[in-house]
């Protein structure tokens, strides 16, 4: 299988990876190797395989969901940077856009 450079280009967009142009070269190269073992795997025949959670036995020891007072709102805050009314003030990731 093959990929095209512009294809590569958008993978590293989304994984936000910054790739130069050589490393777009080894990784148009790398990601067709990878795409070509998904092919292999998907033309094995899985009809009689049972699906599993875990590829080896576990035991989880699973406690009773039981309600527990939570922790008081100024020992929560105590830690914090900044605080304000009552609430954690962080920075802002998105940007406001005028109305």
């Amino acid at each position: 299988m093959t990929l095209e450079r512009k294809e590569v280009e958008e993978i590293a967009l989304l994984a936000r990876l910054h790739l130069e142009s050589s490393e777009l070269e080894r990784m148009q190269t790398e990601l067709a190797a990878i795409l070509e073992h998904f092919t292999a795997l998907a033309s094995v025949d899985t009809t009689d395989v049972q699906p599993l959670m875990h590829a080896v036995p576990m035991d989880l020891r699973l406690r009773e969901d039981a309600p527990e007072p939570s922790l008081p709102q100024g020992d929560a805050l105590r830690g914090a940077p900044v605080a304000q009314d009552g609430f954690f003030i962080v920075p802002a990731i998105i940007p406001e856009t005028p109305s």
